[in-house]
């Protein structure tokens, strides 16, 4: 384990004085003085190593979480709003490496990239847990087939904190924070009522009656 961490951490520092990603896997694993094979060993590409850069983020962030007694008495509402706060906390000790390679993305075809994709599954395992925790303590409102669609809902706020934390200039990142409380706040409002419910009728209404 202590090899992959090296690799990885050589990983982001080459991306952060370079801007993209080493030539080949040959060339980053000779300056480190390792073979190449050491690097198939954990990973088949670079692509692949950023992946499990970011999904490392999540899970140290998941750890910190729930190792905190007082976590699992928290309503839904409030592990989510934890489990953001420790996310932007845990990653200001990376805000250079997550920011170079979130400005890197075309955010406007909403296409998660690659090193993204294994950070999307796990965290949208841990949405679908949310919500059907929610569910059955009543935080969350059960919906026919649209609440299965909460993770996505919440994947997309995810890619929006992150977004914004990137672009926040506050001190001590306040304002991220705001947004967080605001966002929480506003996605289990609708999806724990029935105005949900008010708008989407209201909403098929005008559909049919256009």
């Amino acid at each position: 384990m202590e090899k992959v961490e090296k690799i990885k951490q050589a990983y982001i520092e080459f991306f952060l004085e370079n801007g993209t990603s080493p030539a080949s896997v040959f060339s980053f694993m000779k300056k480190l003085k390792m073979k190449e094979i050491e690097f198939y060993d954990h990973f088949n590409s670079f692509e692949l190593l950023e992946s499990d850069i970011w999904l490392g983020f999540f899970k140290e962030t998941i750890a910190k979480i729930e190792s905190d007694s007082v976590y699992s008495t928290y309503s839904v509402r409030e592990k989510l709003l934890a489990f953001y706060y420790t996310w932007v906390e845990f990653l200001k000790n990376n805000r250079s490496y997550a920011s170079q390679t979130w400005r890197l993305i075309d955010k406007r075809r909403m296409k998660t990239p690659i090193f993204m994709t294994d950070l999307k599954i796990a965290f949208k395992e841990y949405a679908s847990d949310l919500v059907m925790e929610g569910k059955e303590s009543r935080e969350v409102q059960p919906r026919k087939f649209l609440d299965q669609r909460y993770p996505d809902a919440f994947w997309l706020q995810f890619l929006m904190v992150l977004d914004f934390w990137v672009k926040d200039k506050s001190k001590g990142f306040e304002q991220t924070d705001a947004m967080i409380e605001k966002s929480v706040n506003t996605s289990f409002d609708l999806i724990a009522s029935s105005a949900l419910d008010t708008v989407l009728d209201f909403a098929k209404f005008m559909y049919q009656n256009r």
